[in-house]
Order: C-alpha cells, then sequence, then structure tokens
C-alpha cells in the first residue's frame, strides 16, 4: 500500500529525525527549510518553492517552535499551497489545532502530532521513535492522519482532549526533563559527599536504569527504598543531610513517595510514621 507523501517544514533534530524515520517507513518526504540546518544523510533538503513539494504531499508536518507555528500557518494560507484534501499537524505538545487556526478557511483537517520521545541525534530516531507513543489532536482527519503515521514509524497514538494538553505535556516534562534535573541534583549531592567529580557523574546511572526498568511493573510496584519501606529514621536522617532548598525538593518528593508506598501495601502504622517526619497528614487524617 501506498504510503502518504509528508513535507516537513522545519529542519532541526525531530524534524530530521521524522524525516529520516517516514522516508525508512517508505513515505515519500520533502524536508523543508529556509535557514541552513545540516542534514543527515540520506536526507536531502529540499531548496526550491515550497509549495511544490506541499501539493505533492498529503501531509504536512510543522516541525519548527510552539512560538512559530501561527506565523508559519499565516505564511501557507497566504500562498495557498494548502488544499482541502490535505492533512496539517504541528509536533507542539502544549498547543492544539487552534494553533493552526490562519489555515481554516481552505478546509485542511488541523491537528497536533506530539512524539513523546527526544531526539538529540537524529540519525538515531527511527529506533528511538519505535515503540513510543505519540500524542495526537484535531479535527477527524488529522486524527487519523497522525494515527496512520504512527503505526508505520511502530509508535502508539493516543488522544489527548484539546483543554488536556497541557497537562499532558507538563507530565513529559517531569517524566523526561525532570529525571534529568534530579540526576543532576544526585550526582551534585554525590560530589558534596566527596565522590571525585567523574564517578560522580555517573556514579547513579546503573540505578537510574534499573528503576526506570522497573516501571514496568507500574509506579507503586517499581517503587523501593526508605519510604517504600517504612524507614522513618533513614528520611530523617537524609533531611538532615540537606541543605534548604535540596531538603525542600526532597519533601515534596518524598511526599509523592508516601502516597505510592501507601498504595502499593505499606502498612498504616509505618507510613504514620513517616507521614510525620515529612510534616503529613497520617492514615487517619
Amino acid at each position: 500500500m501506498a504510503r502518504a507523501g509528508v513535507a516537513i517544514l522545519g529542519a532541526g533534530q525531530m524534524g530530521q529525525g521524522l524525516a529520516l524515520a517516514l522516508q525508512r517507513s517508505h513515505h515519500p518526504v520533502f524536508l523543508i527549510s529556509r535557514t541552513v540546518h545540516p542534514v543527515i544523510a540520506p536526507l536531502r533538503l529540499h531548496r526550491g518553492d515550497r509549495s511544490d513539494a506541499i501539493r505533492e504531499s498529503g501531509v504536512v508536518l510543522l516541525a519548527v517552535p510552539d512560538a512559530a507555528i501561527a506565523a508559519v500557518a499565516s505564511e501557507l494560507a497566504r500562498e495557498g499551497a494548502v488544499e482541502s484534501r490535505h492533512a496539517v499537524l504541528h509536533l507542539s505538545g502544549l498547543l492544539d489545532r487552534g494553533a493552526l487556526g490562519p489555515l481554516a478557511p481552505c478546509g485542511a483537517a488541523l491537528g497536533s502530532f506530539h512524539p513523546l520521545q527526544t531526539v538529540s541525534d537524529p540519525a538515531s530516531a527511527p529506533e528511538r521513535l519505535r515503540g513510543a507513543y505519540a500524542g495526537v489532536e484535531g479535527d477527524e482527519r488529522a486524527v487519523a492522519a497522525g494515527r496512520d503515521m504512527a503505526t508505520s514509524l511502530g509508535m502508539t497514538a493516543v488522544a489527548i482532549p484539546p483543554a488536556a494538553k497541557p497537562a499532558y505535556h507538563a507530565g513529559a516534562a517531569m517524566a523526561a526533563n525532570y529525571t534529568v534535573v534530579l540526576a543532576a541534583v544526585a550526582q551534585r549531592l554525590a560530589a558534596s559527599a566527596g565522590v571525585p567529580p567523574d564517578v560522580a557523574e555517573r556514579l547513579y546511572l546503573p540505578l537510574i536504569r534499573g528503576a526506570a526498568a522497573n516501571l514496568e511493573m507500574g509506579p507503586a510496584a517499581a517503587l523501593t527504598g526508605p519510604v517504600r519501606r517504612g524507614d522513618a529514621e533513614t528520611v530523617a536522617a537524609h533531611l538532615d543531610a540537606l541543605a534548604a532548598d535540596d531538603r525542600e525538593l526532597y519533601l515534596h518528593l518524598a511526599r509523592e513517595a508516601l502516597r505510592l508506598a501507601r498504595e502499593a501495601g505499606l502498612p498504616a502504622e509505618a507510613g504514620d510514621r513517616v507521614a510525620r517526619v515529612l510534616g503529613v497528614a497520617t492514615a487517619k487524617g
């Protein structure tokens, strides 16, 4: 079965990565950029009139920063290349189809396709995207186009209601960005404890990988450590060892860990001991 042609506007990391992944999935791909970007082989940057590339495609992807989506949509509307037969999707995790509003009069299906994966090296995108999820939202035909792309890339499409996208995207930031931040905090604490810096930067990586692997069981089942054991004394010792800002961060995380620990079956008495150390209400309120 012939795959839909895809015109990708924007040759950043995700734009290039998607172009390569779609190309390997047998989609005709046009990668379009008006600025100079390094483009990985075997991708070719379309340097002609982008209207020609769009007319040869069924799907148009806007792989541009969130702040530029509406402006690019306005440019496309003025150029008249987008027609009612097209599905136009942007890649923002935060914004919904409304960001493409200038294209509404042309009758194209509008929506968003947000790959839930990091792509720091476009060459790795085909493998990195396979098995990942993609948030899709928008008009029925746009969602269908997003689902078709996800399937051809080996991804799983998940429908996200437009009003829920900010919360959904906040979850993505916590899962990806703030995991990195927590690793940096842990590295700093190890260095402050006297671990050589070159060792501290790698000290916790096997632990993080193990914790991530355990998440296949679900967060409550994967949780380990002093809160999960109800070890209030160890939690208190941690808090005593931390400076004010780090202590505040630890408290927020430990309180959420306590909720998970109770869900996983931590006895009420042990949970109450930890709760008192964390300054939260006991199970009896």
